[in-house]
């Protein structure tokens, strides 16, 4: 039969990737049968071919990950604990194959059926009762596929054969650019991760890794609805906006339909309309009076109402409808091209007002992106009591799906999402822009009317990377034909109201012509000589606006427990050398690869800047290691709030571990909170007060108010060693502004200030640790203690 492309039946089915009509769906997952066998030089693409090979056989779970499946059956290590991971090479060369049978619902007239792979991991040939209808060749879109013709009354059979991605990945050249560790990965679209990376092992898995689910079709259907703000006004609160809404109906149902919008909030309606539809794509115009705007946490409600797009039969019945949450705002980012006279912007509006950004990174949940969804609600409970209003969604990850961007709605979090590439310029023929071209469209389309999505970027760091393969030829990012041309050409259809970021860091053609460095970037990633937080480096760096900083930390013991074997939780051998299991999860991708060995010396020479010393028990690696990253992790922060708005905002990396390694993460893989934690919570209260490193001879306490309403209340600053109060006073600071409280002396010697403030009827402790380097750990410790800001 006739190859259904991937391209052809997006177009007929958007509405099943969208959610836009409440339709029959069946559910494929639960149960499969899996086979597998080492890929020869020709794979295997029809399942009439596998009967003749000697294939090993186990049960699957879909969703799942083929390596689950493995531990699951006893055939394969923990690949999360020691080094195990490293056994998991062989299987990259493998073929599997999944299959199931199902029974196909009765069809009416006109309906049709719908098979849906949410995910498939990657390179997949499917099959129903033996004929094929189509392939795949990007894990990280949906796949649909009309199978109407090809389901038969009673049993059927499908089958999916996946080929191996590394040996795939050989039938292409690459370019000069991409010759790195992960070269392997840039024709093939997996995220990047998966071939290793400084926070994620090495784990180019297979799988049908989200839902698989046939849907009933009904011949009147709504193929896309999409809410659009065009003004918000705080003021007058007054709305304008539209709704457009695409149908699919038969000729026999012209001129009949009507199409009606509905807008509510809690029951009550603020905007209604109904009339004749009278083509397949119509835009519903409206404004209202008395708005709820949707804001960013702290700055106000994320307000959001109840919209529904109905289609309505000439008897009055609902032929197909959609509600979704709807939030009405406008977002705008005004931003330099560079920073030129120590003067430059970078800078998110909401509703016209400045917000300063206190954010974290978003980085895979875990290694088997199968087990995402049972991270989700507890990273963002994490990053909810955090108090951060922006994550940014990170370029070498999967694009998460759709109930993340729902709860981020509801919290007022706003998401910058990277498209999933990092690291590397990718090819840049027509062959692989126009398969991009398809991901960037579906994205974009499914994720677009969430008033939580802020800012599209091209990409993570592939305009820095010209600076790591040829520093010296001066090669200029902006003839990047994705990031520079379709990526935009893609927006400027399909979502032209949000900012766009071609890449983070970014550098524009007038930035490059001039020169540009990277310290003259408005928005800059800092991680440079990962030496002593407040180095040069950190604290004269000139960025306005930070999307990466971060500093590494241990993890708690009872999760070095879990992660390590039982000889190898010591970090160091008796020759005082590091052990294997731990160079493995630091992460090394493989046992022979050594880009990233070095990064656990970063912890201990890290400790020694700060302490002095080097731990000789692992209790006090993990409580020096943790107290040194939480001190710098505060000290970027109030860096940052410290000088708002000369500073916009600070995204620090990240919030939580993907798998069990050793990083710059404040919770790790077990959702064990560090000691950066508690630190973060201190210093992104809403209201906070902080003291900055002295200026003009003093200690700046300063308040810093990210919302709209004047803020007044008393504080009082003790040096915690001594007992004395050295400030006691009220303070008061303006909307979404800061204010100088006092200018405190600068102490002598070394030690803590406890700051404890009280507004608005809650009470709230801060410190700051005073004094040059190397502090005495355990008098630290007894300081922290006291002051009662200790785990």
């Amino acid at each position: 039969m006739k190859r259904l492309t991937v391209l052809a039946v997006l177009a007929l089915l958007s509405a099943v990737c969208t959610g836009a009509s409440a339709q029959e769906k069946i559910s494929l997952n639960g149960k499969w049968n899996l086979e597998f066998w080492e890929q020869e030089d020709a794979p295997v693409t029809d399942p009439s071919q596998v009967a003749s090979l000697t294939t090993t056989k186990l049960s699957a779970t879909v969703p799942g990950n083929v390596e689950l499946d493995l531990l699951a059956a006893g055939m394969i290590d923990d690949p999360s604990v020691g080094n195990n991971i490293y056994k998991l090479r062989p299987y990259e060369l493998c073929q599997w194959m999944y299959s199931r049978h199902f029974t196909a619902p009765s069809l009416k007239k006109g309906q049709r059926l719908i098979l849906d792979f949410e995910g498939i991991d990657c390179l997949a040939d499917i099959w129903l009762n033996g004929e094929r209808i189509g392939s795949t060749d990007n894990a990280m879109i949906a796949h649909k596929f009309d199978v109407t013709k090809e389901v038969k009354v009673g049993e059927n059979l499908l089958q999916v054969i996946l080929r191996s991605a590394f040996l795939e990945a050989q039938n292409y050249l690459v370019g000069t650019y991409s010759f790195r560790h992960y070269t392997e990965s840039v024709w093939i679209r997996k995220p990047r991760h998966c071939y290793g990376w400084d926070i994620m092992p090495r784990l180019v898995s297979a799988g049908l890794w989200r839902d698989v689910f046939l849907t009933v079709q009904e011949p009147v259907s709504l193929t896309d609805v999409h809410w659009v703000t065009v003004s918000a006004d705080p003021a007058t609160r007054k709305v304008s906006a539209f709704v457009d809404a695409q149908v699919r109906y038969p000729a026999s149902k012209v001129d009949k339909v009507r199409l009606k919008v509905k807008l509510e909030k809690d029951g009550k309606v603020a905007y209604e309309n109904e009339r004749i539809l009278p083509t397949y794509a119509w835009r519903t115009e409206f404004s209202f009076d008395n708005a709820e705007l949707w804001w960013p946490k702290g700055y106000g409600e994320p307000a959001l109402y109840d919209g529904t797009v109905s289609l309505i039969d000439e008897d009055g019945t609902v032929l197909a409808s959609d509600t979704r949450k709807v939030g009405f705002r406008t977002v705008k980012l005004e931003r330099s091209e560079m920073i030129k006279d120590g003067e430059g912007e970078f800078c998110f509006y909401v509703n016209g007002e400045r917000i300063f950004v206190r954010g974290t990174n978003w980085v895979p949940l875990d290694g088997f992106h199968s087990r995402d969804r049972q991270w989700v609600d507890s990273t963002l409970d994490m990053v909810v009591d955090l108090n951060c209003n922006m994550i940014r969604c990170w370029g070498g990850n999967v694009y998460e799906d759709t109930p993340f961007y729902d709860r981020c709605d509801r919290e007022g979090i706003m998401v910058w999402q990277d498209f999933s590439m990092a690291g590397i310029i990718y090819p840049q023929a027509d062959e692989f822009v126009s398969k991009l071209r398809e991901e960037i469209k579906q994205v974009v389309v499914k994720f677009r009317s969430h008033p939580s999505l802020a800012i599209w970027s091209g990409n993570n760091e592939n305009d820095n990377s010209l600076l790591w393969t040829l520093p010296t030829f001066n090669i200029d990012p902006n003839r990047d034909v994705i990031s520079r041309k379709m990526i935009p050409e893609v927006l400027y259809e399909f979502d032209p109201t949000r900012p766009y970021l071609p890449s983070s860091p970014y550098f524009s053609e007038e930035a490059f012509k001039n020169g540009c460095q990277r310290s003259d970037l408005p928005q800059d990633h800092l991680w440079g000589p990962r030496g002593y937080y407040k180095d040069p480096f950190y604290k004269d760096a000139k960025a306005i606006f930070v999307s990466e900083i971060g500093y590494h930390g241990s993890p708690n013991k009872e999760s070095i427990e879990k992660m390590f074997t039982k000889d190898c939780r010591f970090p160091w051998t008796k020759d005082g050398d590091w052990n294997e299991e731990w160079m493995t999860k630091s992460v090394r991708p493989l046992p022979f690869f050594v880009e990233f060995e070095g990064r656990n010396d970063l912890m201990t020479k890290q400790i020694n800047l700060l302490f002095g010393f080097r731990p000789k028990t692992l209790d006090d690696f993990v409580d020096a290691s943790q107290s040194t990253q939480a001190e710098a992790m505060k000290y970027f922060v109030e860096k940052f709030r410290g000088a708002k708005f000369d500073r916009t905002g600070i995204i620090w990396w990240n919030v939580r571990d993907g798998w069990p390694i050793v990083s710059d993460a404040i919770v790790d893989y077990y959702n064990s909170k560090k000691l950066a934690y508690t630190y973060l919570w201190n210093a992104q209260r809403t209201v906070c007060l902080l003291i900055n490193d002295p200026e003009d001879g003093v200690l700046p306490l300063r308040a810093v108010n990210d919302s709209f309403v004047p803020v007044d209340g008393k504080v009082k600053v003790t040096d915690v060693g001594s007992g004395k109060v050295v400030y006691k006073g009220r303070f008061n600071v303006g909307s979404n502004d800061r204010s100088l409280v006092a200018g405190l002396p600068v102490p002598e010697g070394q030690g803590v200030l406890l700051i404890e403030y009280e507004t608005g009827g809650s009470k709230y402790r801060n410190h700051y640790l005073y004094g040059a380097p190397p502090f005495d750990f355990r008098t630290y410790q007894r300081l922290m203690s006291k002051a009662g800001i200790s785990r």
